[in-house]
Protein backbone atom coordinates (compact mmCIF):
# COMPACT_ATOMS: atom_id res chain seq x y z
CA UNK A 1 0.00 0.00 0.00
CA UNK A 2 1.71 3.42 -0.88
CA UNK A 3 2.16 5.93 2.40
CA UNK A 4 0.04 8.89 3.21
CA UNK A 5 -0.69 10.88 0.75
CA UNK A 6 -0.25 14.84 0.99
CA UNK A 7 -2.73 17.18 1.30
CA UNK A 8 -3.24 20.23 -1.12
CA UNK A 9 -4.55 22.27 2.01
CA UNK A 10 -3.70 25.71 0.39
CA UNK A 11 -3.61 26.76 -3.22
CA UNK A 12 0.05 26.71 -3.62
CA UNK A 13 -0.07 23.19 -2.53
CA UNK A 14 -2.64 22.08 -4.96
CA UNK A 15 -0.34 23.00 -7.90
CA UNK A 16 1.87 20.15 -9.15
CA UNK A 17 -0.48 17.52 -7.25
CA UNK A 18 0.20 15.24 -10.03
CA UNK A 19 3.53 14.98 -10.52
CA UNK A 20 3.92 14.31 -6.52
CA UNK A 21 0.77 11.48 -6.84
CA UNK A 22 2.61 9.77 -9.81
CA UNK A 23 6.05 9.99 -7.82
CA UNK A 24 4.17 9.04 -4.56
CA UNK A 25 3.15 5.62 -6.73
CA UNK A 26 5.61 4.98 -8.71
CA UNK A 27 8.40 5.14 -5.85
CA UNK A 28 6.60 3.04 -3.40
CA UNK A 29 6.04 0.53 -6.79
CA UNK A 30 9.99 -0.03 -6.74
CA UNK A 31 9.86 -1.93 -3.53
CA UNK A 32 6.48 -3.66 -4.45
CA UNK A 33 3.78 -1.41 -2.73
CA UNK A 34 0.57 -0.89 -4.72
CA UNK A 35 -2.51 1.76 -4.22
CA UNK A 36 -4.47 1.36 -1.63
CA UNK A 37 -7.54 1.30 -4.32
CA UNK A 38 -7.55 1.31 -7.90
CA UNK A 39 -7.01 4.45 -10.16
CA UNK A 40 -9.13 3.13 -12.93
CA UNK A 41 -12.67 4.08 -12.25
CA UNK A 42 -14.17 0.74 -13.50
CA UNK A 43 -11.48 -1.03 -11.48
CA UNK A 44 -12.03 1.20 -8.23
CA UNK A 45 -16.27 0.16 -8.71
CA UNK A 46 -15.47 -3.45 -9.03
CA UNK A 47 -13.33 -3.57 -5.92
CA UNK A 48 -15.72 -1.94 -3.95
CA UNK A 49 -18.34 -4.72 -5.17
CA UNK A 50 -16.08 -7.58 -3.86
CA UNK A 51 -14.96 -5.90 -0.44
CA UNK A 52 -19.18 -4.64 0.36
CA UNK A 53 -21.84 -6.93 0.58
CA UNK A 54 -24.52 -7.35 -1.69
CA UNK A 55 -27.06 -4.92 -0.32
CA UNK A 56 -24.08 -2.62 0.51
CA UNK A 57 -22.90 -2.69 -2.95
CA UNK A 58 -26.38 -2.45 -4.29
CA UNK A 59 -27.52 0.84 -2.40
CA UNK A 60 -24.27 2.53 -3.37
CA UNK A 61 -24.25 1.93 -6.77
CA UNK A 62 -27.36 1.29 -7.79
CA UNK A 63 -30.07 3.82 -9.93
CA UNK A 64 -33.67 4.08 -10.61
CA UNK A 65 -35.22 1.57 -12.37
CA UNK A 66 -33.38 0.24 -15.85
CA UNK A 67 -30.20 2.21 -14.43
CA UNK A 68 -31.16 4.37 -17.79
CA UNK A 69 -30.14 8.04 -16.08
CA UNK A 70 -26.55 6.31 -14.32
CA UNK A 71 -25.45 5.04 -17.77
CA UNK A 72 -27.20 8.68 -19.46
CA UNK A 73 -25.18 10.90 -16.96
CA UNK A 74 -21.80 8.58 -18.22
CA UNK A 75 -22.37 8.90 -21.89
CA UNK A 76 -23.18 12.80 -21.77
CA UNK A 77 -19.37 13.00 -20.80
CA UNK A 78 -18.79 11.26 -23.82
CA UNK A 79 -20.18 14.10 -26.51
CA UNK A 80 -17.10 16.15 -25.27
CA UNK A 81 -13.10 15.70 -26.15
CA UNK A 82 -10.39 17.97 -24.31
CA UNK A 83 -8.33 19.97 -26.89
CA UNK A 84 -4.87 19.33 -26.42
CA UNK A 85 -2.33 22.58 -26.55
CA UNK A 86 1.36 22.37 -26.42
CA UNK A 87 3.99 24.25 -26.64
CA UNK A 88 2.83 26.50 -23.35
CA UNK A 89 3.89 26.70 -20.41
CA UNK A 90 1.86 25.11 -17.76
CA UNK A 91 4.46 24.34 -15.43
CA UNK A 92 2.84 26.29 -12.35
CA UNK A 93 -0.53 25.26 -11.64
CA UNK A 94 -3.20 26.49 -9.73
CA UNK A 95 -6.54 24.46 -9.14
CA UNK A 96 -7.76 27.00 -7.13
CA UNK A 97 -11.53 27.74 -6.89
CA UNK A 98 -13.27 30.68 -5.07
CA UNK A 99 -16.92 29.75 -3.87
CA UNK A 100 -19.08 30.80 -1.14
CA UNK A 101 -16.79 34.20 -0.70
CA UNK A 102 -14.06 31.44 -0.05
CA UNK A 103 -11.19 31.20 -1.55
CA UNK A 104 -10.56 27.29 -1.55
CA UNK A 105 -7.31 24.97 -2.79
CA UNK A 106 -9.40 22.75 -5.72
CA UNK A 107 -12.87 23.24 -6.95
CA UNK A 108 -14.09 19.80 -5.74
CA UNK A 109 -16.82 19.64 -2.96
CA UNK A 110 -17.42 15.45 -1.49
CA UNK A 111 -21.42 15.10 -2.37
CA UNK A 112 -23.57 13.69 0.85
CA UNK A 113 -24.19 10.36 0.87
CA UNK A 114 -26.13 8.43 3.22
CA UNK A 115 -25.74 5.49 5.29
CA UNK A 116 -22.08 5.33 4.97
CA UNK A 117 -21.63 2.91 7.43
CA UNK A 118 -22.48 0.06 4.93
CA UNK A 119 -19.10 0.95 3.66
CA UNK A 120 -16.98 0.95 6.76
CA UNK A 121 -17.73 1.17 10.28
CA UNK A 122 -16.39 4.84 10.46
CA UNK A 123 -18.67 5.78 7.93
CA UNK A 124 -18.77 9.67 8.10
CA UNK A 125 -15.65 10.26 10.23
CA UNK A 126 -13.43 8.70 8.19
CA UNK A 127 -14.89 10.71 4.90
CA UNK A 128 -14.61 14.29 6.90
CA UNK A 129 -10.79 13.21 7.91
CA UNK A 130 -10.24 12.40 4.80
CA UNK A 131 -11.65 15.92 3.32
CA UNK A 132 -10.61 17.75 5.79
CA UNK A 133 -6.38 16.40 4.86
CA UNK A 134 -7.18 16.64 1.39
CA UNK A 135 -8.48 20.60 1.79
CA UNK A 136 -11.66 19.58 0.30
CA UNK A 137 -15.24 21.07 1.97
CA UNK A 138 -17.21 17.51 2.71
CA UNK A 139 -21.45 18.32 2.43
CA UNK A 140 -22.72 16.11 5.81
CA UNK A 141 -25.51 13.95 4.87
CA UNK A 142 -28.88 14.33 6.33
CA UNK A 143 -29.23 10.78 6.64
CA UNK A 144 -25.30 10.38 7.73
CA UNK A 145 -24.49 7.43 10.41
CA UNK A 146 -22.61 9.64 12.94
CA UNK A 147 -24.12 13.24 14.44
CA UNK A 148 -23.25 16.14 12.56
CA UNK A 149 -21.77 17.31 16.09
CA UNK A 150 -19.40 13.96 16.39
CA UNK A 151 -18.29 15.02 13.47
CA UNK A 152 -17.58 18.47 13.53
CA UNK A 153 -15.95 17.67 16.79
CA UNK A 154 -13.73 14.89 15.34
CA UNK A 155 -12.30 17.46 12.69
CA UNK A 156 -12.96 20.75 13.47
CA UNK A 157 -10.88 22.22 10.95
CA UNK A 158 -12.59 20.34 8.03
CA UNK A 159 -14.98 22.63 5.84
CA UNK A 160 -18.43 21.53 5.72
CA UNK A 161 -22.11 22.22 4.27
CA UNK A 162 -25.10 20.21 5.91
CA UNK A 163 -27.38 18.68 3.60
CA UNK A 164 -31.28 18.88 4.17
CA UNK A 165 -33.88 16.44 3.58
CA UNK A 166 -37.48 18.75 3.59
CA UNK A 167 -39.25 16.88 6.27
CA UNK A 168 -42.79 16.78 6.99
CA UNK A 169 -42.11 18.40 10.63
CA UNK A 170 -41.07 22.19 9.86
CA UNK A 171 -40.11 22.01 13.89
CA UNK A 172 -37.45 19.25 13.04
CA UNK A 173 -36.14 20.80 9.47
CA UNK A 174 -35.56 24.26 12.03
CA UNK A 175 -33.93 21.90 15.03
CA UNK A 176 -31.48 20.53 12.12
CA UNK A 177 -30.74 23.84 11.08
CA UNK A 178 -30.09 25.30 13.72
CA UNK A 179 -27.64 22.20 14.63
CA UNK A 180 -26.24 22.64 11.70
CA UNK A 181 -25.09 26.12 12.04
CA UNK A 182 -24.11 25.79 15.70
CA UNK A 183 -21.69 22.83 14.26
CA UNK A 184 -19.74 25.20 12.02
CA UNK A 185 -21.61 24.44 8.39
CA UNK A 186 -20.95 27.11 5.60
CA UNK A 187 -24.29 26.35 3.78
CA UNK A 188 -27.33 24.21 3.60
CA UNK A 189 -28.27 22.50 1.04
CA UNK A 190 -31.53 21.26 0.10
CA UNK A 191 -32.27 18.36 -1.38
CA UNK A 192 -35.09 18.60 -3.43
CA UNK A 193 -35.72 15.57 -5.39
CA UNK A 194 -35.99 13.49 -2.81
CA UNK A 195 -39.59 14.00 -1.69
CA UNK A 196 -40.68 10.76 -3.17
CA UNK A 197 -38.15 7.72 -2.69
CA UNK A 198 -37.09 6.57 -6.24
CA UNK A 199 -38.09 2.95 -7.98
CA UNK A 200 -34.33 1.26 -7.08
CA UNK A 201 -34.39 -2.09 -8.64
CA UNK A 202 -31.44 -3.36 -6.77
CA UNK A 203 -32.99 -2.69 -3.26
CA UNK A 204 -36.79 -3.52 -4.32
CA UNK A 205 -35.04 -6.71 -5.96
CA UNK A 206 -32.99 -7.59 -2.35
CA UNK A 207 -36.12 -6.46 0.14
CA UNK A 208 -33.45 -3.88 1.72
CA UNK A 209 -33.72 -0.68 2.51
CA UNK A 210 -30.93 0.26 5.32
CA UNK A 211 -33.23 2.92 6.95
CA UNK A 212 -35.58 -0.29 8.13
CA UNK A 213 -32.95 -1.48 9.70
CA UNK A 214 -31.87 1.82 11.50
CA UNK A 215 -29.23 2.95 9.83
CA UNK A 216 -28.45 6.08 8.37
CA UNK A 217 -30.75 7.93 10.92
CA UNK A 218 -27.57 9.21 13.23
CA UNK A 219 -29.17 12.83 12.31
CA UNK A 220 -32.62 12.38 13.62
CA UNK A 221 -32.23 9.99 16.68
CA UNK A 222 -29.73 12.69 18.23
CA UNK A 223 -32.43 15.35 17.60
CA UNK A 224 -34.56 16.80 20.56
CA UNK A 225 -37.18 17.49 18.18
CA UNK A 226 -37.20 13.99 16.84
CA UNK A 227 -37.26 12.30 20.24
CA UNK A 228 -40.09 14.24 21.21
CA UNK A 229 -41.90 12.60 17.84
CA UNK A 230 -40.78 8.98 19.03
CA UNK A 231 -42.11 9.57 22.32
CA UNK A 232 -45.52 11.12 21.23
CA UNK A 233 -45.66 7.73 19.08
CA UNK A 234 -44.88 5.32 22.03
CA UNK A 235 -47.62 7.13 23.90
CA UNK A 236 -49.98 6.75 21.10
CA UNK A 237 -48.76 3.23 20.06
CA UNK A 238 -51.14 -0.12 20.33
CA UNK A 239 -48.05 -2.28 19.84
CA UNK A 240 -47.35 -2.27 15.64
CA UNK A 241 -47.72 -5.17 13.61
CA UNK A 242 -46.13 -8.76 13.96
CA UNK A 243 -43.48 -10.05 11.95
CA UNK A 244 -42.38 -13.54 10.63
CA UNK A 245 -39.22 -13.97 12.71
CA UNK A 246 -36.33 -15.14 10.73
CA UNK A 247 -32.45 -15.17 10.88
CA UNK A 248 -32.73 -11.65 9.02
CA UNK A 249 -35.33 -10.46 11.14
CA UNK A 250 -33.71 -10.72 14.32
CA UNK A 251 -30.25 -9.48 12.53
CA UNK A 252 -32.56 -6.59 11.34
CA UNK A 253 -33.99 -6.34 15.12
CA UNK A 254 -30.48 -5.93 16.52
CA UNK A 255 -29.31 -3.36 13.69
CA UNK A 256 -32.32 -1.52 14.71
CA UNK A 257 -31.77 -1.83 18.76
CA UNK A 258 -27.61 -0.94 18.19
CA UNK A 259 -28.84 2.44 16.00
CA UNK A 260 -31.48 2.93 18.73
CA UNK A 261 -29.15 3.70 21.62
CA UNK A 262 -29.42 7.53 21.34
CA UNK A 263 -33.15 7.42 21.54
CA UNK A 264 -33.83 5.21 24.81
CA UNK A 265 -30.11 6.47 26.21
CA UNK A 266 -28.83 3.39 27.17
CA UNK A 267 -26.05 1.64 25.93
CA UNK A 268 -27.24 -1.71 26.70
CA UNK A 269 -28.00 -3.71 23.87
CA UNK A 270 -30.18 -5.95 26.08
CA UNK A 271 -31.89 -3.40 27.16
CA UNK A 272 -32.31 -1.80 23.81
CA UNK A 273 -33.51 -4.59 22.37
CA UNK A 274 -36.61 -4.88 25.11
CA UNK A 275 -37.35 -1.17 24.36
CA UNK A 276 -40.26 -0.40 21.96
CA UNK A 277 -37.99 2.95 20.90
CA UNK A 278 -35.60 1.87 18.72
CA UNK A 279 -38.07 0.36 16.29
CA UNK A 280 -40.74 3.24 16.93
CA UNK A 281 -37.76 5.93 16.04
CA UNK A 282 -37.39 3.37 12.86
CA UNK A 283 -41.33 4.03 12.05
CA UNK A 284 -41.11 7.59 12.92
CA UNK A 285 -38.49 8.83 10.48
CA UNK A 286 -40.29 6.39 7.63
CA UNK A 287 -43.07 8.60 8.33
CA UNK A 288 -41.19 12.03 8.41
CA UNK A 289 -38.60 11.90 6.12
CA UNK A 290 -40.01 13.76 3.54
CA UNK A 291 -42.70 15.08 2.02
CA UNK A 292 -44.27 15.61 -1.30
CA UNK A 293 -46.09 18.40 -0.65
CA UNK A 294 -43.14 20.82 -0.77
CA UNK A 295 -43.46 24.17 -3.28
CA UNK A 296 -41.74 27.04 -3.72
CA UNK A 297 -43.20 28.91 -1.12
CA UNK A 298 -42.21 26.62 1.70
CA UNK A 299 -38.78 27.54 0.85
CA UNK A 300 -39.14 30.85 2.20
CA UNK A 301 -39.31 29.33 6.01
CA UNK A 302 -35.69 28.00 5.85
CA UNK A 303 -34.71 31.90 5.83
CA UNK A 304 -36.18 31.83 9.76
CA UNK A 305 -34.55 28.66 10.68
CA UNK A 306 -30.71 29.57 9.48
CA UNK A 307 -28.57 32.61 8.13
CA UNK A 308 -26.61 30.58 5.94
CA UNK A 309 -26.44 30.39 2.50
CA UNK A 310 -29.34 28.14 0.79
CA UNK A 311 -28.04 26.37 -2.04
CA UNK A 312 -30.80 23.85 -4.02
CA UNK A 313 -29.87 20.68 -5.03
CA UNK A 314 -31.84 18.78 -7.42
CA UNK A 315 -32.14 21.62 -9.99
CA UNK A 316 -32.16 20.26 -13.36
CA UNK A 317 -34.34 22.20 -15.61
CA UNK A 318 -32.97 25.85 -16.79
CA UNK A 319 -36.62 27.19 -15.66
CA UNK A 320 -36.23 26.13 -11.72
CA UNK A 321 -32.34 27.60 -11.91
CA UNK A 322 -33.53 30.58 -13.14
CA UNK A 323 -36.63 31.02 -10.39
CA UNK A 324 -34.01 29.81 -7.15
CA UNK A 325 -31.82 33.21 -8.24
CA UNK A 326 -34.73 35.22 -8.60
CA UNK A 327 -36.34 33.32 -5.29
CA UNK A 328 -33.42 34.89 -3.79
CA UNK A 329 -31.29 31.56 -3.15
CA UNK A 330 -27.75 31.43 -2.80
CA UNK A 331 -26.92 28.85 -5.28
CA UNK A 332 -27.90 25.92 -7.62
CA UNK A 333 -26.37 22.27 -7.35
CA UNK A 334 -26.95 20.61 -11.13
CA UNK A 335 -27.94 16.97 -9.96
CA UNK A 336 -30.34 14.23 -10.92
CA UNK A 337 -29.16 12.25 -7.96
CA UNK A 338 -26.93 10.39 -9.79
CA UNK A 339 -29.74 8.74 -11.51
CA UNK A 340 -31.33 7.56 -8.14
CA UNK A 341 -34.53 9.04 -8.77
CA UNK A 342 -35.87 8.96 -12.32
CA UNK A 343 -35.28 6.87 -14.56
CA UNK A 344 -34.82 8.13 -17.98
CA UNK A 345 -33.83 11.34 -16.45
CA UNK A 346 -32.31 14.26 -18.66
CA UNK A 347 -28.45 14.00 -18.04
CA UNK A 348 -26.93 16.84 -16.24
CA UNK A 349 -24.21 17.46 -18.17
CA UNK A 350 -26.44 17.81 -21.06
CA UNK A 351 -27.99 20.64 -19.55
CA UNK A 352 -25.56 22.34 -17.57
CA UNK A 353 -24.35 25.10 -20.07
CA UNK A 354 -27.81 26.11 -20.41
CA UNK A 355 -28.43 26.45 -16.73
CA UNK A 356 -25.52 28.55 -16.27
CA UNK A 357 -26.24 30.81 -18.87
CA UNK A 358 -30.24 31.12 -16.91
CA UNK A 359 -27.77 31.73 -13.90
CA UNK A 360 -25.33 33.95 -15.44
CA UNK A 361 -23.20 34.14 -12.49
CA UNK A 362 -25.09 36.08 -10.03
CA UNK A 363 -24.94 32.40 -7.90
CA UNK A 364 -22.23 29.76 -8.01
CA UNK A 365 -23.61 26.47 -9.81
CA UNK A 366 -22.43 23.31 -8.03
CA UNK A 367 -21.77 20.16 -10.55
CA UNK A 368 -22.51 16.74 -10.11
CA UNK A 369 -24.16 12.88 -11.39
CA UNK A 370 -21.60 11.06 -13.64
CA UNK A 371 -18.16 12.31 -12.37
CA UNK A 372 -15.87 9.43 -12.54
CA UNK A 373 -12.41 11.33 -12.52
CA UNK A 374 -10.20 14.44 -13.04
CA UNK A 375 -10.91 14.65 -16.69
CA UNK A 376 -14.61 14.69 -16.12
CA UNK A 377 -14.44 17.64 -13.42
CA UNK A 378 -12.35 19.49 -16.27
CA UNK A 379 -15.48 18.93 -18.90
CA UNK A 380 -17.64 20.06 -15.85
CA UNK A 381 -15.61 23.07 -15.02
CA UNK A 382 -15.08 23.99 -19.01
CA UNK A 383 -19.15 24.27 -19.38
CA UNK A 384 -19.45 26.41 -16.30
CA UNK A 385 -19.34 24.87 -13.29
CA UNK A 386 -18.36 26.52 -10.52
CA UNK A 387 -17.70 23.68 -8.39
CA UNK A 388 -17.99 20.04 -8.99
CA UNK A 389 -19.01 16.98 -6.30
CA UNK A 390 -17.85 13.59 -5.86
CA UNK A 391 -20.49 11.06 -5.33
CA UNK A 392 -19.87 7.10 -5.41
CA UNK A 393 -16.49 6.80 -6.05
CA UNK A 394 -15.69 8.11 -2.62
CA UNK A 395 -17.88 5.77 -1.39
CA UNK A 396 -16.07 2.82 -3.39
CA UNK A 397 -12.95 4.18 -1.77
CA UNK A 398 -14.28 3.56 1.96
CA UNK A 399 -15.84 0.48 1.45
CA UNK A 400 -12.07 -1.13 0.14
CA UNK A 401 -9.64 0.92 2.34
CA UNK A 402 -11.57 3.10 4.83
CA UNK A 403 -10.32 6.60 5.19
CA UNK A 404 -6.80 5.71 3.12
CA UNK A 405 -9.46 4.65 0.45
CA UNK A 406 -11.20 7.89 0.27
CA UNK A 407 -8.07 9.98 0.50
CA UNK A 408 -6.62 8.52 -2.41
CA UNK A 409 -9.52 8.49 -4.68
CA UNK A 410 -9.32 12.43 -3.84
CA UNK A 411 -6.18 12.81 -4.77
CA UNK A 412 -6.23 10.37 -7.86
CA UNK A 413 -9.41 12.66 -8.85
CA UNK A 414 -7.53 15.97 -8.26
CA UNK A 415 -4.21 14.55 -9.75
CA UNK A 416 -5.85 13.27 -13.50
CA UNK A 417 -7.51 17.11 -13.52
CA UNK A 418 -4.10 18.99 -12.93
CA UNK A 419 -2.18 16.88 -15.71
CA UNK A 420 -5.59 17.32 -17.67
CA UNK A 421 -5.37 21.28 -17.06
CA UNK A 422 -1.89 21.42 -18.08
CA UNK A 423 -2.08 19.01 -21.08
CA UNK A 424 -4.91 21.24 -22.18
CA UNK A 425 -2.66 24.13 -22.17
CA UNK A 426 -3.68 25.85 -19.04
CA UNK A 427 -2.27 26.91 -16.31
CA UNK A 428 -5.61 27.84 -13.84
CA UNK A 429 -9.06 26.82 -13.28
CA UNK A 430 -10.52 30.07 -13.44
CA UNK A 431 -9.42 30.14 -16.92
CA UNK A 432 -10.80 27.08 -18.38
CA UNK A 433 -13.98 27.46 -20.64
CA UNK A 434 -15.27 25.83 -23.79
CA UNK A 435 -12.58 26.89 -25.86
CA UNK A 436 -11.13 24.15 -24.19
CA UNK A 437 -13.12 21.62 -25.47
CA UNK A 438 -14.44 20.01 -28.75
CA UNK A 439 -18.10 18.58 -29.44
CA UNK A 440 -18.78 15.65 -30.56
CA UNK A 441 -21.56 12.98 -30.99
CA UNK A 442 -20.29 10.03 -29.33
Amino acid sequence: MVGAVAAPDDPAAARGIARRAQSDVYRAGVSGARPAVPTQPGALEEAARAALSPEAFAYIAGGAGAERTVAANRAAFARWQVWPRPLRDVSVRDLGARFLGVDRPTPLLLAPLGVMELAHPDADLAVARAAAAMGVPYVLSNQASVPMERVAGSVPEGARLFQLYWSASDELNASLLRRAEAAGAEAIVVTLDTHLLGWRTRDLDLGYLPFTRGMGIAQYTSDPVFRELVRARAGSSTGGSKVRVTPKTIAAGISIARNGAAVTGSPSLRGNLRSPLPRLAVETFLDVFSTPALTWDDLAKARTWTSLPLILKGIVHPDDAARAVDEGLDGVWVSNHGGRQIDQSVPTLDVLPAIVERVAGRVPVVFDSGVRGGADAFIALALGATMVALGRPYAYGLGIAGETGVREVIRNVLAELDVTLGLAGLTAVRDVDTAALRRTDG
